[in-house]
Formats: C-alpha cells, structure tokens, sequence
C-alpha cells in the first residue's frame, strides 16, 4: 500500500492500492473495419481552430464541410499484425498511435468525475530500438509531447510514465505511439493505472439486464458474448434476459452455448410484451430485490458489444465522485467506424433530445481520426445516456424510483432527467461503446412508433420541465402537426391525437395501457393509405397526370421564407378539390430522402418509400380529412396549454408511485395475461 495524497499533502490515515482503470484492447475478430477505433497508422492532420475561421458564416461553412472530408492516406493495419486480443506487431520502421477512440485515455472525464488525479501508463515492449512517446492534447485538440523511452534489447522492456490530471479541467486525452527501429517490435501489453482509495479497489458486481422481442439469434449471441469474457463474467452476479416475444432467445441455436458460457449466472423471465421500459424496469425491479449486484446494466437484444466497454464502464462507475449513471456510445452496426452521436442533451425548452452544440454527429473515424478532430477532445457533459448501453448504480434505482411505464421510447431519457434533479449525474464515457442498427435508418417519427414519441416526450416535459406551459412544446407540437397534414400523413397525425389525448388523462392509465397499448395504435393505423406499407414495387400503380409539372420536384432544402410560403399554398389548397387521376395514380414516386412536407404538399398523391427501405405507401390528399383533423389539432392544443400548469403538477405529485416496485410488480404479473 501506498499512503494517498491531495493538494494539501499526503494523509497518513487514507491507504491506497493500484487498479487498473483501461487496458490496451484489440479487435477480437481481426476485423479491418473497426481497426481505426483501436489502432491508427494514419498522421495527424487538425482541423483550423474557431479563432482563424471568425465569425463568417460562410467560412463556418466551408470549415464544416472540410472537417467531413476524408484526410486518410490509405495506410492500413494488416491483420496479421494483431498477435491476440493485446499483443499487437509493428513492422520495422513503421509508426502506430494508441490515439484512437477505444485506446486513447479520455482523460478529461477522469478529471472531472473520478477521484483519481494521477495515472500511470505501464507497456511492455519486445524487440530493440523502439521509440515510445507519450503525448496529450488540450481541450481545443492541441497535442503535446510530454514523455518517451527507447527499447534496448529484443527481450521485454518495461516502461512506465507517471502523468498528471490536472491540466485536463476542460477535457483532453492523453495516448502513445510507438515507432518500431530496423527490427519488428510487439507490444506485449499496455494499460492506464492508477492508486486509488483501498475501499474502491474491488471491483462493484453487475447485474445484466437484457430485454429481447423476436430477436432470437441477435440476442443469444450477445450473451455468448458476455459469458465468453472471463473477465466480465467474474463481474457478474447474474445475467437476466426479459422475454416478450413469441420467437424465443431458447429457441435459438446459438441459446445452448451461450447459456453453459455463463455457468449457471444466465436467468430467462418471459412476461408479456410490455415493451423496452417494461423489460428494463423488470431487471431493475430484479436486482433490487435480490440486493446483491452495486449495479445494474442495461443492454439491447441487437447489439454487437465490444466486452471490453463493461469493464471500463465498471471500473469509472467505481471511482466515480459520487454514484453515477455511465453509458456508452453507438457505433453503426453497418458502417462500423461510424460514431452515431458523442452525447445527448434535454433542450429543456423545446423538452427535446439532441446532441450539444459542440459535437458533430454521424462521426466516420475511418476518415478523420481522433487526434485530427478538435471537438473530439472537448469533454462533453450529457443529461441522459441511451439504454442500448447504461450501468446504473442501484443506490441510484433506490432513491429514485423505476422506469417509467412508457413502453418505448423517452424511458431513458426522462430517468437520466430524474437522476440528475437528485443530484446523480450522467457520464457518458469514451472508449465504452457498441455496434447497434443507427436510429437514422429507422422509420420510428412516421410508424406506430410515432405515437410513443409523442405521449412520451409530453409526459416526461411534464414531469421535468421548468416552463409554466411547457416553453416551446405546444406551439412546436401544433407546428409539427400542420406539417404532417401538408405531407398526407393522416396516420401519423392521428397517432399524435391519441398520444396528446392520453398524456392528458393524466398518469393513472400509463401502468394498465403497457400490456394493450400497442395493439391499439396498429389497428388505428389500418384505417389510412399512407400506413398501408407494400414492399412489392408493383404493388402501385405508375404515376399519371393530366397535366405535367412545369418544372421537376427540387430535391434541394428551401430557406426558412420558401418553407413559410409552401405552408400557406398548401393550407389554401386543401379548400380545392383533388386533381381527377391522382385518385387512382400516383402523381410521383419520392424517395424517403426527399419526402419532405414542402415537397408533398404539392401533390395531391404519391408513392413514398420508407427511410429502412424495405416498402412504400400511396399516399392521398384528403381535403375533408384534412379539415377536420386541422379542426382537433387546433382544439387539443389549445386545451393543453391551458392545462398544463394543473396537469403537471398531477404528474409530479405520483411520479413516486407510478414508478415504484409495488406498482412495477403488479403491471409483471398482470402482463402475464397478454403472454403465450
């Protein structure tokens, strides 16, 4: 043991003991896809500072668009180089940087919400006349050398650098490179360590939890995953897979292997479907109850996990400050180099989730690395954290309360909300992540998913938002609702009715509607044409006018006067009769990508192909519909703003027993009735 330090000096009464807080990861796989997420070959090429751009919009411009350009050289990592899951070949004369998302040390969070101060890079490395240089960035992406050594002899060489966390208050990394001399070198093993409070050495144990619908093979072999990880599985108390479907995880061939990796740690609980919220409250409802795991962690059914993310996730959840919510981030599972976003944020006016200002989305490390991306190295503060990946302490679960029964959608944002109103913050760490199918490719704002989207988002405002009426939320709802109209996107607006109506009837039903709800928005959906989805292209009709345009559709995006002009022609075109073919004919096919409300209000029918790809619908302009569901858009909103105030408060006041265990229990058992 050694004696802990602070500003003031050491204190003879605190002993500490060393932990490992990140090891040096490869690909399991050898998969080149994701190698620039652990090693890079590539130079550094950053990007200009804000300062040297100014304030021009134009040159912002010019700036955005050179940041998403490509800088790689085409260098590449051949696989054989990786020895094993930690030993990695550099070839003679060749230069590679730990400077990536998973190897690269974020040491700007460490700073800000771990106790640990100082850490320790400890590497091994074999074969003569290597150089290993230890840099650090700057919040603004500014590198500096601080530290190197140089292999003497073909045999292992250890090394190890003590570094500081006290210039990182704003963010930064810190990371190696290693150039190998005449001869290959390996590097045999790296990690960060640091000293830490004896009473925090032991790793906290881990409950899995897992909700799964119908995906029988993806989830399986998530759990193979984890069980085949000794080092997670020495983590875990016990592994809970929640099953509400009817094509079972048990059915799978993969379930068998996966289910004897866990030695008897894997538990399967098949309750009716009541959705992401419902399965996760369940694993949380679970782990309290058997009072054993620190934390529970949430995963999704279709996921692809990097193991190595639990350990880490673990190990800061452990050192954390105070106890805190840590989540990971999401690769795209088809373009797996491919960050989905860096950080999510709680518009607290709009009550809308988005990414900070600071952080650019869709992020291809395959193009630009990280340490040729200033906003990479600014550490980004979250209110929420996505539950595909989220370990929660269940100190947290116990004053706090469940999930909300919302079904899917906004369950985890409204509780990263909740555990931030009781002082637990989010952190949302780099280097933990998972591959999983992005959103953008989803069709979840116009499906049966809309209406989750809406009651939830208006249900969590009213819980959580500091606004009299909400702020923005009305007025944009009503907005969002014309445009849809405009669009001939009758279901939807339907959906969104519903949604407003039910968040207006206050809390009572949330728990009793889990086990129908569903049901109810699909067959509401049957009744429209632009819900009636076709994958057979021949499915339609071809397009047919008695008139041709004058002009092709512009795919371009129109300025904010355009949009505001084609709002007020097509409002006042829905006071004219159809045109005579576009009963039977579609006037257009538009692609998803170009399905915009300005577009579709021109015409008054269309084939519209969905974001996923897989399908079409034929959409029809409906004066009469149109009216009177104008008519009830204008009437429910006017009605929530006036209410919000009371209906608020209704909300606040059995916030604690809607998500209690008491109540969580009986919504188990009554789901039950829906099962197989």
């Amino acid at each position: 043991m050694t004696l802990a330090t602070d500003a003031t000096g050491p204190d003879p009464d605190i002993t500490t003991a060393r932990r490992v807080l990140q090891r040096f990861v490869l690909p399991a796989d050898r998969d080149l896809d994701v190698v620039p997420l652990y090693v890079d070959t590539e130079p550094t090429v950053l990007d200009a500072d804000k300062e040297s751009i100014g304030s021009s919009r134009v040159a912002k411009n010019m700036n955005r668009a050179a940041l998403r350009q490509s800088i790689s050289t085409g260098t590449a990592l051949h696989p054989d180089a990786i020895l094993d899951r930690r030993r990695l070949r550099i070839d003679g004369g060749d230069r590679i940087s730990s400077g990536t998302y998973f190897n690269g040390f974020a040491a700007g969070y460490w700073r800000r919400w771990t106790v640990v101060s100082e850490v320790t890079l400890a590497i091994d490395v074999s074969g003569a006349g290597a150089t290993v240089t230890v840099y650090r960035s700057m919040a603004n992406g500014r590198s500096q050398r601080v530290d190197s050594a140089t292999t003497t002899g073909a045999e292992v060489n250890h090394f190890e650098f003590d570094l500081s966390l006290t210039p990182f208050v704003d963010g930064g990394w810190y990371w190696f490179d290693i150039v190998a001399g005449d001869d290959d070198v390996v590097i045999e093993e790296a990690a960060w360590l640091a000293d830490v409070p004896a009473d925090r050495v032991e790793p906290g144990s881990v409950t899995v939890g897992i909700t799964t619908m119908n995906r029988p093979d993806f989830c399986a072999k998530l759990v193979g995953q984890i069980g085949g990880d000794e080092d997670v599985k020495a983590l875990l108390d016990e592994v809970l897979v929640m099953e509400q479907g009817n094509q079972l995880v048990t059915g799978s061939e993969f379930f068998p292997a996966a289910e004897a990796s866990l030695d008897g740690k894997l538990r399967v609980i098949v309750q009716g479907n009541i959705g992401g919220s419902g399965g996760f409250a369940r694993a949380q409802f679970e782990t309290l109850k058997a009072g054993v795991s620190k934390y529970v962690l949430f995963l999704d059914d279709d996921i692809v996990a990097e193991p190595e993310s639990i350990l880490r996730a673990v190990t800061f959840g452990d050192l954390a400050r105070r106890p805190s919510i840590v989540g990971g981030h999401m690769f795209s599972l088809f373009s797996k180099a491919r960050l989905h976003s860096y950080g999510e944020i709680i518009n607290r006016y709009r009550f809308w989730w988005m990414s900070p200002v600071t952080v650019e989305t869709d992020w291809d490390f395959g193009a630009r690395n990280l340490r040729s991306s200033r906003w990479l190295h600014r550490r980004i503060d979250v209110d929420f954290n996505p539950w595909f990946m989220c370990l929660i302490p269940m100190e947290i679960v116990r004053e706090i309360g469940l999930s909300l029964p919302l079904f899917i959608k906004w369950d985890d944002s409204e509780y990263g909300v909740r555990a931030q109103a009781a002082g637990y913050p989010t952190v949302t760490m780099p280097g933990v992540a998972v591959w999983h199918v992005p959103w953008t490719d989803k069709n979840d704002a116009l499906d049966w998913q809309a209406y989750f989207h809406q009651r939830n988002r208006f249900v969590a405002a009213l819980l959580h938002s500091p606004f009299p009426h909400g702020g923005r939320m009305v007025r944009e709802s009503f907005n969002h609702q014309l445009k849809h109209l405009l669009a001939m996107q009758y279901s939807t607006v339907e959906l969104r009715h519903l949604a407003l109506e039910d968040a207006l009837a206050g809390p009572d039903q949330l728990h009793d509607d889990l086990p129908t709800k569903l049901g109810q928005v699909r067959e509401l959906r049957k009744q429209f044409s632009d819900a009636r989805l076709e994958a057979d292209p021949d499915a339609f009709p071809p397009p047919r006018r008695e008139k041709p345009r004058k002009k092709d559709m512009d795919s371009e995006i129109p300025g904010r006067a355009s949009q505001l002009l084609s709002a007020v022609k097509g409002s006042v075109r829905q006071f004219r009769g159809t045109r005579r073919l576009s009963r039977d004919f579609p006037e257009s096919v538009v692609p998803a990508m170009d399905a915009r409300w300005f577009r579709l209000a021109t015409l008054d029918s269309a084939v519209v192909s969905m974001p996923d790809g897989t399908s079409a619908a034929f959409y029809q302009r409906d004066p009469e519909l149109f009216r009177d569901l104008l008519r009830r858009t204008v009437e429910i909103h006017e009605r929530l703003y006036r209410e919000w105030p009371t209906l608020a408060q209704t909300y606040r006041d059995q916030l604690g027993e809607i998500t209690s265990t008491q109540r969580w229990e009986k919504t188990f058992a009554a789901s039950m009735g829906d099962s197989r």
